[in-house]
């Protein structure tokens, strides 16, 4: 049987731990109790004497005088003190009513358990409070996306009867109205939330009104009112009943923002061309690809609070289970009965007693049955409520059998390329130039998807919420048994056409036809990455897609968090993806017919691709930083951007020292290379790992560690400089004796893609304490329909 604490800790939301009961602590503070009590089971003649007078005064005071019971003849008496105010929460305090064996031991106890309830039932309140408001402001925002959507369709209906232009299609009678209060821009509030509550310390957040935030939060919004324009696809300001609306679309894809851009260069313009063509602004432009995007925004927003209500529910049924456990074991300890008393208070807190997140809960699901799922319950529960893929045993028994046929297959050909003297210093050139840049292409992805692998499953160990910070679906993302097949799977067909190859080789057999089976593998591995039937992890396989393609275009997508994490490993795979492009060049000019290797080397054109294949990575994630400021305003991105910016110029000093070998370039690429080492080293530990804390209670780390072991921060930090420096090679040239400088150059690749795989452990770790610090367990997903100003 599992025992409660790791069921506790294995269902707790990760993000909101500090807030959860802490049920170490309480336990250790039992075992004190224990302890004591083990203790005082050998008291001498005098202490006996005196617990048995003792006992006798406190039996005959559960009696009064006319033989009834005394009304304090609990063991406790717990005590509730009024809020003084509408955002802060009861306050209980226990008071010792019968004599323990260790009343020091006891009263801290009680102590910290009052203080644990204190703190459930704050933070309990806070974030039903949070998700109150976010649901009323779902509300409004739905209540005016059906009332658009009637009059979109009523206007169309109106146009096809009376066969008017199709121009008139795009426009809508002005007949909207909302009710009450005013529709507030919640991602400017959350936003500003989130960025003030980063600055405050755990128990502060949970202590402090939200009240206190509100006064900044009016003063803020006004300021960044003008920079939200130029960061949404905003459409026309339209009046309904006295108020003023704007729909906001985030420019996530490029049509949206390149429709930005023409908005504010024509918006003037047309504004004031619509004014005098129609000065009373009857009709509202708004056309039927907006209208989708704000319904699937709301539909998002609509997801996310429903989780978030989940973990609600969650947070509020394991801390009252840890109440009873605790209270249970306590009870056991002493020999008293506490539980009943104190459990009573439990049930009657805040956190028990309150049904408002139980109502809205029922009220969102039915609003996404009705809107979103065509009256379908079951169709709704696909998304409020997906069901994990359960991890069948089939994936690891062919795990173990692609790994024993890869370890099998690799000794066989390592033999065979050990006889043949292919990978010596003189080795066969053709083979080395043509099929090796192949065969170390495949080695480096998935020794660096391996490594992604142990990732994850180190994650899951440590409790990272790696799911939502890169926003994968429950239903989609692969788990570490699935990376680990894919990687077995696809390294024993590798090794295989390799080992195949080599024999034909060998013996002799034509050399076209020899050389076209390295191509046919490439060729395979490309159609299987776009192959539209869902096979082979079709989801992820598109994911990963999209998520190159927001890599590429990346000035031009809204960048998050999986796009520029993966932008940073194709930072670490430029070997390989200098590799790709040899090979590409080699195969689709036609050279393998010839064995004309060097004709890729030759072209002045295929040359100076080679060279922009390495700057590309550093240039896409610097894109993508300049992005990010441009989205949220913050400088710290632009300082990322220099260091991207610095890692280009080391590249291109390195491509110049690599044309022409003199002293002076050789020169610049130490200094360049050197401050450039300095800038990212700084960065991976600073800003990446959020290490090197001057005032922390873990030297030079920081307060919050996830893995128990301080040694292997420390570690992990010496090796990620001593692997940042591989740049030296380009200096020393050294290589191992009777080994290809090709092999060399492998290695140093797989040592640059180990020390990326041990970055990525600890880039996620520090987002998620990030998370954590701020309690943010769900998305804030932004909403269309704003109230601006009238000036506005």
């Amino acid at each position: 049987m599992v025992k409660f604490s790791k069921q506790f800790e294995g269902q707790l939301v990760p993000e909101w731990k500090e807030a959860f009961v802490d049920y170490w602590q309480l336990k250790e503070d039992l075992k004190k109790i224990h302890l004591l009590n083990n203790n005082s089971n050998h008291p001498i003649k005098h202490s006996h004497h005196n617990s048995l007078s003792s006992n006798i005064l406190s039996s005959l005071k559960e009696f009064s005088l006319f033989g009834h019971q005394h009304k304090d003849h609990e063991a406790i008496h717990v005590h509730k003190k009024l809020a003084s105010s509408a955002s802060k929460g009861d306050l209980y305090e226990t008071e010792l009513l019968e004599q323990f064996e260790d009343s020091d031991a006891a009263k801290e106890f009680f102590s910290c358990l009052d203080l644990q309830l204190n703190k459930v039932n704050q933070f309990f309140k806070t974030k039903e409070k949070e998700f109150l408001d976010r649901g009323d402001c779902l509300r409004k925002q739905m209540e005016i996306l059906v009332e658009l959507k009637s009059a979109f369709k009523k206007q169309r209906d109106k146009a096809a009867n009376s066969s008017q232009d199709s121009t008139e299609d795009a426009s809508i009678d002005c007949t909207i109205s909302y009710e009450e209060d005013s529709v507030k821009d919640r991602t400017e509030q959350e936003q500003i939330q989130d960025d003030s509550t980063g600055e405050l310390e755990k128990n502060e957040v949970l202590d402090s009104p939200r009240s206190e935030e509100m006064g900044e939060m009016g003063k803020s919004m006004r300021m960044k009112r003008d920079d939200i324009k130029l960061r949404t696809l905003s459409g026309h300001v339209f009046n309904c009943q006295g108020k003023n609306l704007r729909i906001n679309i985030p420019l996530t894809n490029p049509s949206r923002t390149f429709s930005a851009i023409s908005y504010l260069v024509w918006g003037d313009l047309v504004s004031q061309s619509s004014k005098k063509c129609n000065p009373e602004g009857s009709k509202l432009h708004i056309n039927k690809t907006k209208l989708h995007h704000a319904e699937k925004m709301i539909k998002g927003a609509f997801i996310e609070l429903y989780k978030g209500l989940g973990y609600l529910k969650t947070y509020r049924n394991l801390n009252m289970l840890a109440f009873i456990k605790i209270l249970k074991k306590f009870d056991k300890v002493t020999g008293k009965q506490v539980l009943p008393i104190y459990l009573k208070v439990v049930e009657s807190s805040y956190f028990n007693s309150s049904d408002k997140v139980m109502n809205l809960a029922d009220e969102v699901e039915d609003l996404f049955i009705k809107h979103f799922a065509e009256e379908d319950r079951r169709k709704a529960r696909k998304y409020l409520k997906p069901h994990q893929h359960t991890e069948s045993h089939s994936v690891t028994f062919f795990i173990g059998l692609f790994t024993g046929c890869f370890i099998a297959l690799f000794v066989g050909y390592v033999i065979m390329a050990h006889i043949t003297g292919m990978y010596r210093r003189q080795p066969d050139t053709v083979y080395m130039e043509t099929v090796y840049p192949l065969l170390s292409m495949f080695t480096l992805m998935f020794l660096h998807f391996f490594l992604y692998g142990c990732n994850i499953f180190m994650w899951r160990k440590a409790r990272i919420n790696y799911s939502f910070i890169f926003e994968l679906g429950p239903t989609k993302e692969l788990k570490y048994r699935d990376v680990f097949l894919i990687c077995t799977t696809s390294m024993t067909a590798v090794v295989g056409v390799m080992f195949i190859h080599l024999s034909l080789h060998t013996k002799g057999h034509s050399f076209s036809q020899v050389q076209v089976i390295p191509g046919l593998l490439l060729l395979s591995f490309m159609l299987l990455l776009v192959c539209p039937f869902k096979i082979c992890y079709r989801s992820s396989r598109f994911r990963f897609l999209c998520v190159l393609r927001n890599i590429v275009l990346s000035p031009l997508y809204k960048v998050v968090m999986l796009d520029f994490f993966m932008a940073d490993q194709l930072c670490s795979q430029v070997p390989m993806l200098r590799n790709l492009e040899y090979v590409a060049c080699y195969y689709l000019t036609g050279s393998y017919k010839n064995q004309d290797y060097g004709y890729c080397m030759r072209a002045k054109h295929f040359r100076d691709l080679a060279y922009a294949v390495s700057f590309l990575p550093y240039y896409w994630r610097a894109m993508q930083c300049a992005r990010r400021w441009f989205d949220e305003g913050q400088t710290s991105h632009l300082v990322n951007l220099g260091k991207y910016v610095s890692a280009m110029l080391a590249a291109g000093a390195k491509v110049a020292y690599e044309k022409e070998r003199s002293v002076g370039w050789l020169c610049l690429v130490v200094v360049v290379s050197s401050a450039a080492t300095i800038y990212q080293l700084y960065w991976d530990f600073v800003k990446d790992w959020g290490l090197l804390q001057i005032n922390s209670k873990n030297p030079w780390l920081r307060n919050e560690l996830m893995l128990r072991q301080k040694f292997i921060y420390y570690f992990s930090m010496g090796l990620n400089l001593i692997l940042r420096l591989a740049w030296l090679q380009t200096v020393l040239h050294s290589n191992f004796e009777h080994v290809d400088y090709r092999v060399t150059g492998l290695f140093l690749a797989s040592l640059e893609v180990i020390r990326r795989g041990q970055w990525n452990f600890y880039r996620l770790e520090n987002e998620h304490l990030n998370n954590a610090g701020k309690f943010r367990a769900v998305k804030t997903v932004p909403l269309p329909f704003h109230e601006v100003d009238e000036e506005d």
